[in-house]
């Protein structure tokens, strides 16, 4: 849909039972469980409308969404790269929860909100199950507003706060108060005497997800005057077009390297025979498969001189754990960039900085 694939993660069924068990209690048997299941889906097909209104909003920023993963609590958008601009950030965080203002304003001029107190989960037009739908949406634009990553509202803060300070200092500044936030969650339940496993649950998800949005943006800015060359693999084992499957299988024994190469005669690029792919084609084609039936197309490639920040996002978003790197664009292969190597590329510099420090 809109060249963003929807996937849905196997818990979210389980929650679907569990709410369908819970709507049987009291006699409502199975009536009880389809009105339950059909809220729950009809709560997350918001979430999912939610979703979209960042989707178009990042495309019109001509950045791409590969999919949207639909978890028991909430959904989750992977965008190719963060908008560039306080601006566009501000935009793109703000367009999810404003699609929930727009459903919860159409159902509220639909039924009109008399009779607000009168909830329950029958499907009818004029009774509870709009209620709730409007509730629910309502309380996506409250929660989704918490100034914490990953939530909206931690993006919004680092869009409003990256008009008066460096993007990077405006990350910390947000997901420290996040942290911060989901610690005074768990410490109020804790003293309270209320303790919620579910609540508990969200507010630990929350601190480790601000933590690492903070040490992604640092990573960023520690690879900021760093090309794809300084850090990409130059030594590594290649397979031509007539090879067999066994060869990759010996290279992958022999060595660390999981991910190889197809070239044609002249160097230039075939395609990409994964780890993943290997084992799976080993399992059902044997050993004795010709290499060019195992390769799948790249999703893309870099070139050596190019930025390495954007490199990672473009590598971070392909869905595959390697790119290549060519010398000019369709030209030969002089390279492998993958995360693995980047991290190390970076402790090596923070261990010569540190040397530096000390002589």
């Amino acid at each position: 849909m809109a060249g963003t694939e929807v996937r849905v993660h196997v818990t979210f069924f389980f929650l679907l039972v569990f709410v369908a068990v819970q709507g049987m209690e009291g006699g409502r048997g199975a009536e009880g469980a389809l009105a339950s299941a059909g809220l729950v889906l009809s709560m997350f097909f918001c979430v999912l409308l939610h979703e979209f209104g960042h989707v178009f909003a990042a495309r019109s920023y001509g950045i791409k969404t590969p999919d949207i993963t639909l978890l028991p609590i909430g959904g989750l958008a992977r965008l190719e790269r963060m908008p560039s601009k306080p601006s566009e950030e501000l935009v793109v965080a703000l367009c999810g929860p404003l699609v929930n203002v727009v459903i919860a304003a159409v159902i509220a001029l639909v039924i009109g909100v008399s009779h607000w107190g009168q909830v329950d989960y029958s499907f009818n037009l004029s009774g509870g199950y709009w209620h709730m739908l409007m509730t629910w949406n309502i309380f996506m634009v409250v929660f989704n507003m918490v100034p914490a990553f990953p939530m909206d509202g931690g993006r919004v803060l680092r869009a409003v706060l990256g008009f008066f300070m460096e993007y990077g200092r405006a990350t910390r500044v947000a997901a420290t108060l996040g942290q911060g936030i989901a610690m005074m969650v768990v410490i109020g339940m804790l003293l309270g005497g209320g303790f919620n496993p579910f609540l508990a649950l969200i507010a630990f998800f929350v601190f480790w997800a601000a933590g690492q949005e903070a040490a992604v943006v640092t990573q960023r800015e520690a690879t900021r005057d760093l090309e794809v060359k300084d850090a990409m693999l130059t030594e590594f084992h290649r397979l031509g077009r007539d090879a067999q499957l066994r060869e990759a299988v010996d290279f992958l024994l022999a060595g660390s390297q999981q991910d190889f190469p197809v070239l044609d005669d002249t160097g230039g690029m075939l395609g990409l025979v994964t780890r993943h792919r290997l084992i799976a084609v080993l399992a059902a084609e044997g050993p004795s498969c010709p290499i060019d039936e195992v390769m799948e197309p790249c999703p893309d490639s870099l070139l050596a001189t190019d930025a390495l920040p954007g490199a990672m996002e473009k590598l971070q978003g392909s869905g595959v754990p390697v790119l290549p790197v060519l010398d000019v664009p369709g030209g030969r292969l002089v390279g492998m960039l993958t995360l693995e190597n980047i991290g190390e590329t970076l402790m090596v510099r923070a261990a010569l900085r540190q040397a530096r420090l000390h002589y």
